[in-house]
């Protein structure tokens, strides 16, 4: 699957204006995403995203069962 440029910013903008506190599952946060007219295909691709700007320090992962995402702010 390849990621397409401006997915983490859609998913970041969209829980600054969700207002969102707190980690969220990425079931959650795809919840919000539909909610806000975004399109992703699954919670797997917004946890791919997720994943990978967690390797940047941009996203905290807390590996709970499920994994939540918590969302630096800008």
């Amino acid at each position: 699957m390849a990621i397409r440029h401006g997915e983490f910013e859609r998913i970041q903008s969209v829980l600054d204006d969700a207002d969102a506190d707190g980690p969220l599952t990425a079931r959650e946060i795809l919840a919000l995403l539909e909610e806000h007219d975004e399109e992703f295909d699954s919670a797997h691709q917004v946890a791919t995203v997720l994943g990978r700007r967690a390797q940047t320090g941009e996203v905290e992962v807390i590996r709970d069962q499920p994994y939540r995402y918590s969302v630096a702010d800008e």
